[in-house]
């Protein structure tokens, strides 16, 4: 007797030409899901990578891409009424906090009416679960350290950090009226290979491989919990089968960020070690074999001085906790820049 081979699972990734969104879509077709890919192939950051990494996924014939803005009326409603998506990972936002202050109205159309679109589609179409970004920025002016979950987060220092706070509130009201079951996860310094060209990673390396001088924030007293991208992407891949249940007494376990009235949670998804900015830019000088001349400037309006994450509930939930260490990872990042830039 032949056995019929279970059907696919499909999940919904926007924002799946974006640094994350590539390699999430890429783990996720190894993982044997069928992938529906929407981004919007902005020009906040050069276009050619984001072609690239889309144009890497469409070789797999599971991965169907579709070119537009999450905030689009009614295209997320059809989507979802097509596809049935059975997972959803809600990665399409306009990032980066120095641009906020430049240009905020495109973080209120992308962050909260992009999201409002697919909380609207979902709420028509249910998911089994829906995995949406959030950011330790919305930790904003919290001084206490490591950052918990279960931690208030009520100053955010910039507009993208306010919107992201946002997103996770909307999401919450979704999930306690329509039983949605949503899982929040804040990302804390991304990098790795295929990295935006707007953070601090991939500007220090092709400075420095120019010759030219580096902008060192905060005279280099700044310390961030550099995250190496494939390990987010293993926290959001196990977050994936581990939904969160309202707990019907109200009652939350200890150290948990469940809500007392729905199905929703937020984690963190981090490295839980504050490496200081001087060090991270050693890993680079080791990495690239040069030396950089640092320009020491002081801090950006909206940043923050430290970020660290307790990422403990990530451990109890899946098991698992982000290994990759700074030196390691950059190394990987600056072998992936010279030979994409033929340096």
């Amino acid at each position: 007797m032949s056995q019929t081979s279970p059907t696919p699972r499909t999940a919904l990734v926007t924002g799946s030409a974006g640094f994350i969104g590539y390699f999430t879509c890429t783990r996720l077709l190894e993982d044997g899901f069928r992938v529906i890919g929407l981004d919007a192939m902005t020009d906040y950051y050069d276009v050619a990578l984001k072609q690239r990494r889309q144009s890497m996924l469409l070789q797999n014939p599971n991965f169907r891409a579709i070119n537009d803005a999450v905030e689009t009326p009614g295209l997320l409603m059809g989507l979802f009424a097509t596809e049935k998506p059975d997972v959803v990972i809600h990665l399409a936002a306009q990032a980066g906090v120095r641009y906020s202050i430049e240009n905020p109205r495109s973080y209120l159309e992308s962050n909260i009416v992009g999201t409002f679109e697919l909380l609207e589609a979902a709420r028509a179409h249910p998911p089994q679960h829906m995995l949406l970004a959030s950011t330790s920025s919305v930790y904003g002016a919290n001084t206490e350290m490591p950052y918990t979950e279960t931690d208030r987060a009520d100053h955010q220092m910039s507009f993208y950090a306010a919107t992201k706070k946002a997103t996770e509130n909307m999401a919450h009201s979704y999930a306690h009226l329509f039983g949605l079951p949503v899982t929040m996860f804040r990302f804390f310094t991304v990098y790795g290979p295929w990295g935006r060209p707007d953070m601090a990673l991939f500007k220090f390396t092709k400075a420095i491989l120019n010759g030219d001088p580096i902008d060192v924030y905060n005279y280099g007293d700044m310390k961030r919990d550099f995250t190496y991208v494939e390990d987010l992407v293993q926290g959001i891949r196990l977050l994936i089968d581990t939904p969160p249940v309202r707990p019907m007494d109200g009652v939350v376990p200890e150290g948990d960020s469940l809500s007392p009235v729905a199905p929703w949670r937020v984690v963190n998804i981090g490295n839980s070690d504050a490496v200081q900015l001087t060090d991270f830019i050693a890993a680079i000088e080791a990495a690239t074999g040069r030396t950089a001349t640092r320009n020491l400037m002081p801090m950006q309006a909206g940043d923050v001085p430290a970020t660290w994450a307790n990422a403990d509930l990530l451990r109890s939930l899946t098991g698992y906790a982000p290994q990759t260490r700074v030196p390691e990872g950059v190394a990987k990042f600056v072998a992936w820049y010279r030979d994409y830039y033929a340096v």
